[in-house]
């Protein structure tokens, strides 16, 4: 092998002596069958990160117009998943198909660094997200502008890779063992490096979980409050009607299409449950591996962190696949994209559409229905 196995750490001088417990653990390792089968589930993941993610970067690239503050902040989150997918996903395919490291001690250090590197900026980018759209619903605020996107990205790239640069630079056991899928930070008994991963867990999950669901859990009750002021206000304007109150009544109002917004944030707040599923057990086993000697050498470390390390990985897959199935314009540049030999069916044109659709004017019910 050309890393360090569990009969080796002391002469690689990544550890200490070689505890007992470490060379009596009995590995736990699931069946060759499944393990393959993982490993084509996550080239295949790979895959659908790869390109469903590359057409979010490449509609924001081609066409000027879709370079608002927030198509910039999802194309930003879209090249750290790319990142992600090719360069930790494919060498975790192999480690997991053939339970042994084999791309060396340095790469070895360097895929722990890039993992929490790419996925700290992913979660940097869903946190900015949430609070400029708790900004716009909430406080009426809109204060995000393309430029100021463009600032917070380059400083989100900047604070993720400061936090994530420790795990190369003084982990001691930044190791794979033939027991875990992947290099990971594993048990240890330093103050300081318990520390660093309550800092990642902190960084990565429970400060961006806390602040994105207050943020949903005030927009959510923002919007059922608007929804019933302008259910009253329609009440109101119909019974006027009614009533023939055409001297001081005020002017009905013009419903304004909030489908689309409403659309936009149900989007959002699907990648935050996507997030919180993904990401809530990974982090558990993280921190119980470095915290708990007996999860860590035991039996069972081995498939329950190959399953949350998959929930991780499907974080990458999970956007695009809600892009598709949720934004119109996302899956007609997907078709765009795709090589005419392989549509199913030609591209008709479509009827252009009103820029104010009649389901945007209230109705009020009559006797006779009257448009208002």
């Amino acid at each position: 092998m050309s890393v360090c196995n569990a009969s080796s750490l002391e002469q690689c001088g990544l550890l200490g002596p070689v505890e007992p417990e470490l060379q009596k653990v009995e590995i736990s390792l699931i069946p060759v069958v499944i393990r393959v089968a993982l490993a084509a589930i996550m080239i295949f993941m790979i895959t659908v990160g790869f390109l469903g993610n590359s057409v979010v970067c490449l509609i924001v690239y081609q066409k000027p117009a879709m370079r608002s503050a927030i198509n910039l902040l999802l194309a930003t989150l879209a090249f750290s998943d790319i990142m992600l997918s090719l360069l930790c996903m494919p060498f975790t395919a192999v480690t997991v198909a053939s339970t042994d490291w084999s791309f060396g001690v340095g790469f070895c250090r360097a895929s722990v660094m890039l993992y929490w590197f790419f996925v700290l900026e992913g979660v940097s980018i869903l946190l900015i997200i949430s609070v400029d759209r708790f900004l716009i619903i909430v406080q009426r605020q809109d204060k995000l502008t393309p430029h100021r996107a463009k600032v917070l990205i380059a400083a989100s790239w900047a604070l993720s890779f400061c936090v994530a640069l420790p795990s190369i630079v003084s982990w001691r056991n930044g190791i794979t063992v033939e027991r875990v899928p992947q290099c990971i930070l594993g048990y240890s008994d330093s103050l300081a490096e318990r520390g660093y991963m309550v800092l990642l867990a902190v960084a990565v999950f429970f400060v961006p979980f806390s602040v994105m669901l207050y943020s949903y859990m005030r927009i959510l009750n923002t919007v059922r409050r608007n929804a019933l002021r302008i259910h009253t206000h329609v009440a109101e304007d119909c019974a006027g009607l009614k009533l023939g109150l055409t001297g001081l009544q005020r002017p009905p109002q013009v419903n304004v299409d909030m489908s689309f917004k409403t659309r936009a944030f149900t989007t959002i707040l699907i990648l935050f449950i996507g997030f919180s599923v993904c990401w809530l057990p990974h982090t558990v086993v993280s921190l119980l591996a470095v915290f708990s000697r007996r999860f860590y050498f035991s039996p069972a470390f081995y498939p329950v962190s190959i399953g949350a390390l998959w929930l991780s990985y499907l974080k990458a897959v999970f956007n695009p696949v809600i892009y598709c199935w949720r934004i119109r314009k996302f899956r007609e540049a997907c078709l765009d994209f795709m090589p005419k030999t392989c549509r199913l069916y030609p591209k008709v044109p479509g009827r252009s559409h009103r820029r104010i659709r009649p389901s945007n004017i209230y109705i009020c019910s009559t006797e006779t229905q009257s448009a208002v």
